[in-house]
Protein backbone atom coordinates (compact mmCIF):
# COMPACT_ATOMS: atom_id res chain seq x y z
CA UNK A 1 0.00 0.00 0.00
CA UNK A 2 2.88 2.13 -0.11
CA UNK A 3 1.74 3.52 -3.59
CA UNK A 4 -0.99 4.91 -1.71
CA UNK A 5 -1.56 8.95 -0.46
CA UNK A 6 -2.06 9.20 2.78
CA UNK A 7 -5.47 10.19 2.30
CA UNK A 8 -6.35 7.65 0.13
CA UNK A 9 -4.87 5.35 3.52
CA UNK A 10 -6.41 7.14 5.45
CA UNK A 11 -9.85 5.89 3.56
CA UNK A 12 -9.11 2.65 3.11
CA UNK A 13 -8.03 1.78 7.06
CA UNK A 14 -10.95 4.04 8.69
CA UNK A 15 -13.29 1.10 8.61
CA UNK A 16 -11.19 -1.74 8.98
CA UNK A 17 -9.56 -0.05 12.38
CA UNK A 18 -12.68 1.17 13.68
CA UNK A 19 -14.37 -2.08 13.53
CA UNK A 20 -11.32 -4.12 14.67
CA UNK A 21 -11.21 -1.94 17.40
CA UNK A 22 -14.60 -1.33 18.93
CA UNK A 23 -15.65 -5.22 17.97
CA UNK A 24 -12.77 -6.41 20.07
CA UNK A 25 -14.06 -4.23 23.36
CA UNK A 26 -17.83 -5.16 22.30
CA UNK A 27 -16.87 -8.88 22.32
CA UNK A 28 -15.48 -8.65 25.96
CA UNK A 29 -18.52 -7.28 27.23
CA UNK A 30 -21.26 -9.49 25.38
CA UNK A 31 -18.92 -12.44 26.82
CA UNK A 32 -19.22 -10.84 30.33
CA UNK A 33 -22.65 -10.33 29.83
CA UNK A 34 -23.35 -13.93 29.04
CA UNK A 35 -21.20 -15.05 32.12
CA UNK A 36 -23.60 -12.85 34.94
CA UNK A 37 -21.81 -9.63 34.61
CA UNK A 38 -24.09 -6.64 32.91
CA UNK A 39 -21.74 -3.83 34.32
CA UNK A 40 -20.68 -3.18 30.05
CA UNK A 41 -24.63 -3.53 29.05
CA UNK A 42 -25.58 -1.29 31.96
CA UNK A 43 -23.30 1.49 30.82
CA UNK A 44 -24.08 0.77 26.91
CA UNK A 45 -20.92 -0.34 25.55
CA UNK A 46 -22.74 -3.41 24.47
CA UNK A 47 -23.21 -1.45 20.59
CA UNK A 48 -21.43 -1.33 18.07
CA UNK A 49 -21.87 2.65 17.75
CA UNK A 50 -17.76 3.04 17.64
CA UNK A 51 -18.67 7.00 19.80
CA UNK A 52 -19.03 4.76 22.04
CA UNK A 53 -15.62 3.01 22.22
CA UNK A 54 -13.39 5.54 20.64
CA UNK A 55 -10.14 6.28 22.88
CA UNK A 56 -8.80 9.39 21.24
CA UNK A 57 -5.06 8.40 21.34
CA UNK A 58 -5.93 5.05 21.03
CA UNK A 59 -8.54 4.76 18.34
CA UNK A 60 -7.42 8.13 16.17
CA UNK A 61 -3.74 9.19 16.90
CA UNK A 62 -2.06 6.18 17.19
CA UNK A 63 -3.17 4.69 13.77
CA UNK A 64 -2.85 7.82 12.37
CA UNK A 65 0.67 8.43 13.08
CA UNK A 66 1.66 4.51 11.78
CA UNK A 67 -0.31 5.11 8.32
CA UNK A 68 1.84 8.68 8.10
CA UNK A 69 5.10 6.98 9.47
CA UNK A 70 4.82 3.45 8.15
CA UNK A 71 4.57 0.05 9.99
CA UNK A 72 2.05 -2.40 11.22
CA UNK A 73 -1.23 -0.31 11.90
CA UNK A 74 -3.14 -0.79 15.59
CA UNK A 75 -4.45 0.93 18.18
CA UNK A 76 -6.93 0.67 21.17
CA UNK A 77 -10.37 1.47 22.23
CA UNK A 78 -11.66 2.74 25.53
CA UNK A 79 -11.77 -0.38 27.82
CA UNK A 80 -15.26 -2.70 28.19
CA UNK A 81 -15.60 -2.37 32.34
CA UNK A 82 -16.06 -5.96 33.83
CA UNK A 83 -16.74 -6.46 37.55
CA UNK A 84 -15.43 -10.16 38.38
CA UNK A 85 -17.62 -9.90 41.09
CA UNK A 86 -20.43 -11.20 39.31
CA UNK A 87 -18.57 -13.95 37.96
CA UNK A 88 -19.71 -17.39 39.63
CA UNK A 89 -15.97 -18.37 38.14
CA UNK A 90 -13.70 -14.92 38.64
CA UNK A 91 -10.53 -16.27 37.16
CA UNK A 92 -11.67 -18.92 35.13
CA UNK A 93 -14.67 -16.55 33.53
CA UNK A 94 -12.62 -13.56 32.89
CA UNK A 95 -9.91 -15.80 30.79
CA UNK A 96 -13.20 -16.28 28.38
CA UNK A 97 -14.41 -13.21 28.22
CA UNK A 98 -10.56 -12.16 27.62
CA UNK A 99 -10.51 -14.68 24.62
CA UNK A 100 -13.62 -13.34 23.54
CA UNK A 101 -11.30 -10.41 22.35
CA UNK A 102 -9.52 -11.60 19.80
CA UNK A 103 -11.79 -14.57 18.78
CA UNK A 104 -13.73 -11.64 17.53
CA UNK A 105 -10.69 -10.56 15.58
CA UNK A 106 -10.19 -13.87 14.06
CA UNK A 107 -13.82 -13.90 12.80
CA UNK A 108 -13.53 -10.20 11.40
CA UNK A 109 -10.23 -11.58 9.89
CA UNK A 110 -11.70 -14.10 7.91
CA UNK A 111 -14.80 -11.55 6.61
CA UNK A 112 -12.02 -8.88 5.73
CA UNK A 113 -10.59 -11.74 3.66
CA UNK A 114 -13.58 -12.45 1.75
CA UNK A 115 -14.23 -8.96 0.83
CA UNK A 116 -11.08 -8.70 -0.41
CA UNK A 117 -11.63 -11.81 -2.60
CA UNK A 118 -15.06 -9.88 -3.50
CA UNK A 119 -12.97 -7.35 -4.56
CA UNK A 120 -10.78 -9.13 -6.77
CA UNK A 121 -13.71 -10.69 -8.47
CA UNK A 122 -14.84 -7.23 -9.36
CA UNK A 123 -11.29 -6.13 -10.54
CA UNK A 124 -12.66 -6.39 -13.70
CA UNK A 125 -15.93 -5.30 -14.32
CA UNK A 126 -15.36 -2.41 -11.59
CA UNK A 127 -12.28 -1.65 -11.17
CA UNK A 128 -12.25 0.99 -8.88
CA UNK A 129 -14.55 -0.72 -6.53
CA UNK A 130 -12.60 -3.76 -7.06
CA UNK A 131 -9.57 -1.87 -5.90
CA UNK A 132 -10.61 -0.15 -2.87
CA UNK A 133 -12.19 -3.32 -1.71
CA UNK A 134 -8.98 -5.19 -2.13
CA UNK A 135 -7.01 -2.80 -0.32
CA UNK A 136 -9.51 -2.31 2.77
CA UNK A 137 -10.13 -5.94 2.49
CA UNK A 138 -6.05 -6.59 3.36
CA UNK A 139 -6.31 -3.74 5.39
CA UNK A 140 -9.20 -5.48 7.74
CA UNK A 141 -7.03 -8.79 7.48
CA UNK A 142 -3.92 -6.90 8.98
CA UNK A 143 -5.24 -4.77 11.48
CA UNK A 144 -7.26 -7.87 12.96
CA UNK A 145 -4.53 -10.04 13.42
CA UNK A 146 -2.13 -7.37 14.73
CA UNK A 147 -4.82 -7.37 17.63
CA UNK A 148 -4.81 -11.12 17.78
CA UNK A 149 -1.52 -12.08 18.45
CA UNK A 150 -0.69 -8.35 20.32
CA UNK A 151 -3.52 -9.58 22.70
CA UNK A 152 -2.12 -13.07 23.32
CA UNK A 153 0.71 -12.15 24.57
CA UNK A 154 0.61 -12.69 28.23
CA UNK A 155 2.04 -9.06 29.19
CA UNK A 156 -0.76 -7.51 32.09
CA UNK A 157 -2.93 -6.77 31.20
CA UNK A 158 -3.42 -7.59 27.80
CA UNK A 159 -5.24 -10.77 27.19
CA UNK A 160 -3.30 -13.31 27.30
CA UNK A 161 -1.93 -12.49 30.85
CA UNK A 162 -5.93 -12.78 31.63
CA UNK A 163 -5.74 -16.32 30.63
CA UNK A 164 -2.64 -17.48 31.59
CA UNK A 165 -4.08 -15.94 35.64
CA UNK A 166 -6.65 -18.51 35.13
CA UNK A 167 -4.02 -21.29 35.46
CA UNK A 168 -1.92 -19.28 38.26
CA UNK A 169 -2.38 -20.20 41.80
CA UNK A 170 -4.30 -17.50 43.48
CA UNK A 171 -1.31 -15.36 45.03
CA UNK A 172 0.70 -15.87 42.03
CA UNK A 173 -2.17 -14.98 39.81
CA UNK A 174 -2.37 -11.32 42.25
CA UNK A 175 1.20 -10.87 41.89
CA UNK A 176 1.64 -11.50 38.02
CA UNK A 177 -1.00 -9.12 37.59
CA UNK A 178 0.51 -6.06 39.77
CA UNK A 179 2.49 -5.71 36.89
CA UNK A 180 -0.87 -4.34 34.57
CA UNK A 181 -0.25 -0.69 35.64
CA UNK A 182 3.48 -0.46 33.30
CA UNK A 183 2.26 -3.18 31.13
CA UNK A 184 2.41 -0.44 28.36
CA UNK A 185 5.54 0.72 29.44
CA UNK A 186 6.88 -2.55 28.65
CA UNK A 187 5.35 -3.10 24.90
CA UNK A 188 6.57 0.37 24.51
CA UNK A 189 10.08 -0.41 24.98
CA UNK A 190 9.59 -4.37 23.10
CA UNK A 191 8.73 -2.04 20.14
CA UNK A 192 11.44 0.42 20.42
CA UNK A 193 14.25 -2.08 21.22
CA UNK A 194 12.95 -4.09 18.06
CA UNK A 195 11.53 -6.96 19.82
CA UNK A 196 7.75 -6.91 19.62
CA UNK A 197 7.76 -6.90 15.69
CA UNK A 198 9.61 -10.40 15.57
CA UNK A 199 8.36 -11.40 18.50
CA UNK A 200 4.60 -10.65 16.50
CA UNK A 201 5.14 -11.84 12.71
CA UNK A 202 5.15 -15.59 13.44
CA UNK A 203 1.80 -15.96 14.46
CA UNK A 204 0.91 -13.43 12.15
CA UNK A 205 2.38 -15.28 9.40
CA UNK A 206 0.47 -18.30 10.77
CA UNK A 207 -2.61 -17.10 10.69
CA UNK A 208 -2.46 -14.96 7.59
CA UNK A 209 -1.87 -18.03 5.82
CA UNK A 210 -4.71 -20.28 7.64
CA UNK A 211 -7.01 -17.77 6.16
CA UNK A 212 -5.80 -17.03 3.03
CA UNK A 213 -5.56 -21.08 2.00
CA UNK A 214 -9.12 -20.86 3.07
CA UNK A 215 -10.62 -17.89 1.38
CA UNK A 216 -8.52 -18.67 -1.73
CA UNK A 217 -6.51 -15.77 -1.89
Amino acid sequence: MNELTIMQKIAVWALPVIFAITLHEVAHGWAASKLGDQTAKMLGRLTLNPLKHIDPIGTIIVPLALLFFGGFVFGWAKAVPVDTRNFKNPSGDMAWVAVAGPAANLVMAFLWALIAKLGMMLQVSSPEVGIFLIYSGLAGVSINLILLVLNLIPIPPLDGSRVLSAFLPKKLAWQYNQIAPYGFFIILGLMFLGILMPLLMGPYAIFKQFIFSIVGL
